[in-house]
């Protein structure tokens, strides 16, 4: 059997398992376990980054023992700047390379050579895929590109896991924000409940909502989570920019909080620890009634479907206060109307 054989039956098990009912974990150890048997490895590990710590974080592997994989954390910064650069990584002695670390624990471990590729989703490096040899080897450029392959489908199948956990989390998102709608009309309590989950099911740092006074001409605190008081004392202090864009209904997006011209505090961001935000407008019916500003405290990419969630969140908030306003109108003419029938009763 051919290499390319090889590689073509490689690709149609994997192909064949993202057709199936196989979890995210499974296609990962399917592509780990794949890159050692058709490139004749010893070993190899699916690595993701986490943002907060800068490191990388093994999510699944075949060949390692615990104590190599624990001992010290890959640094996710330098590595991602030369496979952005390289495209790949190769190591063809990886005990005494300077550009690597731990020689004397790959040593222990066994390994010879490393072959290192970037996992990406949308063009973006979320993790490595490392191959690990007990022999030393120099890489030739098709187990490099098969490599790269395999990697690709990593971040296929991370990307449709973390697509269809998003679907689930919006839709109970969804679910809880009606019931809650349903279930009182204390403004307060539901927009409170909404700015808390969409922090824990969106994973932000806060979130907050202002509302647009008519008398004063400013916005109001009306619900935050997760922000200090000092935060959210400095920007009550004026309407910014991204406020005064999202009144006239435009969505904003902040890349890095610190650093964009549009934000008029970067200090008190940088001190709150947000770096990316969304500014968007809080509407009931064709009316943009206020804000509401949801901030990351890791830099951060929002896809588009993410975007429109956070849209109709906020216009689900909206409803929630235009219902929760018509009721108490209805209620003060009601008890109008009732006044007005018992006086008009006094003159018989």
């Amino acid at each position: 059997m051919t290499r390319e054989t090889d590689y073509f039956k490689t690709f149609c098990k994997i192909s064949k398992a993202f057709g199936t009912t196989a979890t995210k974990n499974e296609l990962l150890k399917l592509i780990v376990e794949s890159a050692v048997d058709s490139l004749e490895g010893k070993a190899a590990c699916l690595f993701l980054a986490d943002e907060r710590q800068g490191i990388f974080v093994p999510t699944a592997q075949t060949g390692l023992s615990d104590n190599y994989l624990h001992a010290n954390p890959l640094q996710a910064k330098g590595i991602m700047a030369s496979l952005e650069k390289e495209g790949y990584l190769a190591f063809p002695d990886a005990t005494s390379d300077p550009r690597l670390e731990n020689h004397s624990a790959k040593k222990a471990e066994g390994i010879a050579s490393l072959l290192t590729v970037p996992v990406t989703v949308n063009d973006r490096t979320i993790g490595v895929l490392s191959l690990y040899t007990g022999t030393r080897r120099e890489f030739k450029a098709d187990e490099i590109e098969f490599l790269r392959a395999l990697a690709e489908q990593g971040g296929i199948a991370i990307e449709h896991n973390r697509l269809l956990r998003r679907m689930q989390k919006n839709a109970m998102l969804f679910l809880e924000l009606a019931s809650n709608i349903n279930s009182t009309l204390d403004i307060q309590k539901v927009l409170s409940n909404l700015t808390e989950n969409i922090c824990d099911t969106l994973g932000m740092k806060g979130a907050l909502i202002r509302l647009m006074d008519e008398d004063t001409g400013s916005l109001k605190l009306m619900a935050s989570h997760g922000l200090s008081s000092e935060f959210l004392e400095k920007g009550a202090i004026t309407t910014t920019e991204t406020a005064a864009r999202a009144l006239k209904g435009e969505t904003i997006v902040i890349s890095d909080a610190t650093t964009d011209k549009r934000i008029q505090f970067k200090d008190a961001m940088k001190k709150e620890g947000i770096v990316s935000m969304i500014v968007t407008p809080v509407l009931a019916r064709d009316k943009v009634i206020g804000v509401m500003r949801l901030y990351s405290g890791v830099q951060r990419e929002f896809p588009s479907d993410l975007m429109v969630m956070v849209e109709a969140l906020a216009h689900q908030g909206g409803l929630a206060i235009q219902n929760a306003s018509m009721y108490l109108k209805l209620q003060e003419d009601k008890k109008s109307l009732e006044e007005d029938i018992w006086s008009h009763r006094s003159w018989f």
